[in-house]
């Protein structure tokens, strides 16, 4: 019998040495997902015969396809997988069928991965708690009435639960941290260009960046360098080398500056969580760390910056939702004008309206330089406290969230307290930054409690090593949901 919470790596070597068969792996994330997702309610689709029939394909190979040989992975469901029925969460998407693959999902097979399906997430990933999602919320598996985060929920549970090792997210404004910290596992946003976008329907293509769920550092590791790279399908994918990520965890953060912005704890943290972000920064201190106070006084004014440039670029980018090209067409239009009315009017939900009519108002003439344009020097100032923290630090450490996870319904009244839920996540995207967050404790109501590292641009090695290195010395990957 197969560990449901075995890491992708020990997987990977025990297809790779014919001990277990890809097929075998692949039933038993099948069976596994077939046992618990009517509770948590992780995917959309699952792929089954198709992941089956990949998986037989590769026990026939000589030898290991590559890094990921035979490992199940999920995606999140606005990642584009041809002849795979790819949605975004969004009834305008219902019935769309891919006819092309993304490119992550391109170099998953290439690196011998088996795509098991795609999951649940909030409409376009505009979401905290997968509660936008029209075809239903995602459950966290530490408490099913509690939100596993958004906009990734459904890649995270599925992660979480032992349903697959491996799940692709994207992160716009902590779309795969937050998630990852509610889940109690390790979600990693790269620094944006690492990855490809091609394929990923956009929400904010200066902020959208896709990256990996895991339970492990190392797992995470593994799936970067097998995704990232320089790609001519995107002319935002960045040119640069993809270093040998796992190489650099070495087990140690001695001789590493870690930087706290202290002052913004005071910005709701609730107490579980303070303590449990303290307690991790003495441990990294008492592992050989030195701790540094840094000041990252526009860090503010990111919730208000990132939904102005966020809003403003998807109400663009949501324009070619018209029911002319792609899914949902309203059947009882006499004119043009009304197809495109109705056809969004019926496809798209409340919150997706709601962020398309404030970026709109945002462009418009006569508020673009209020707004748009003063958000966008915002966020330049934002990037240079960052400049000037990593100036004398490696990192800068904060709690990934306020909170553990909040309970399903207890903020869908409320948008402006759901966006606080993403306070400590915004910035690295206005910055472009690597993050990573790593399960650090539980509050005392059972559920996890993330920490956040950010790091400098293109430099995942040195917040993966921190990470990997906290992980090792705390029993926290070893705890796991009880289902």
């Amino acid at each position: 019998m197969i560990d449901p919470f075995v890491t992708a790596r020990a997987l990977r070597d025990a297809i790779a040495s014919r001990a277990i068969s890809a097929e075998a792996a692949c039933r038993a994330a099948l069976d596994r997902i077939a046992a618990t997702d009517n509770r948590l309610h992780a995917f959309h689709e699952v792929h089954a015969e198709k992941a089956l029939s990949r998986a037989r394909a590769l026990d026939r190979l000589p030898g290991p396809a590559g890094p990921l040989h035979g490992v199940p992975v999920a995606l999140k469901d606005n990642i584009a997988a041809a002849g795979a029925v790819t949605t975004a969460g969004s009834r305008i998407l219902e019935r769309y069928v891919s006819p092309f693959d993304a490119t992550v999902v391109q170099r998953l097979d290439a690196a011998g991965a088996v795509i098991v399906g795609n999951t649940i997430c909030d409409e376009f990933a505009m979401g905290s708690s997968t509660e936008n999602c029209a075809f239903g919320p995602a459950r966290n598996p530490w408490d099913a009435s509690r939100a596993p985060g958004g906009s990734s929920g459904g890649s995270a549970v599925a992660v979480a639960a032992g349903m697959t090792p491996i799940a692709l997210g994207s992160d716009t404004g902590g779309s795969i941290r937050q998630p990852a910290a509610f889940c109690g596992i390790v979600g990693l946003k790269p620094t944006y260009g690492r990855v490809s976008r091609f394929g990923l329907l956009a929400y904010a293509s200066s902020l959208d960046q896709i990256g990996p769920f895991a339970r492990t550092v190392d797992d995470a590791a593994l799936c970067l360098e097998a995704i990232a790279g320089a790609d001519p399908l995107d002319a935002t994918a960045a040119s640069r080398p993809v270093p040998a990520f796992t190489s650099a965890l070495t087990g140690t953060v001695e001789g590493s500056t870690i930087g706290v912005p202290w002052t913004l704890l005071d910005m709701g943290v609730d107490r579980d969580v303070r303590q449990a972000f303290d307690e991790s920064i003495r441990t990294l201190e008492r592992m050989g760390a030195a701790i540094a106070d840094v000041e990252l006084p526009h860090a503010r004014f990111a919730i208000p910056t990132y939904y102005l440039v966020a809003t403003a670029e998807a109400s663009s980018n949501l324009a070619r939702y018209d029911g002319v090209r792609f899914g949902l067409r309203a059947a009882d239009a006499a004119t043009v004008d009304q197809m495109y009315d109705r056809t969004r009017e019926a496809g798209f939900g409340p919150e997706v309206k709601r962020r398309i009519m404030l970026g709109t108002y945002v462009l418009s003439a006569g508020y673009y330089d209020a707004y748009y344009l003063k958000a966008q020097q915002v966020r330049t100032l934002i990037r240079r406290d960052y400049d000037r923290a990593f100036e004398r630090v490696d990192a800068v450490a904060l709690p990934t969230t306020p909170t553990a996870a909040f309970g399903l319904g207890e903020r869908t009244g409320d948008p402006l307290q759901m966006y606080l839920a993403d306070v400590f996540t915004v910035s690295a995207p206005l910055a472009g930054l690597p993050a990573i967050s790593v399960p650090c404790g539980y509050a005392e109501s059972g559920l996890p409690i993330g920490l956040q590292l950010t790091g400098r641009a293109w430099d995942e090695a040195t917040i993966l090593r921190m990470a990997a290195a906290y992980e090792q010395a705390m029993p926290w990957k070893d705890r796991h949901p009880p289902l």
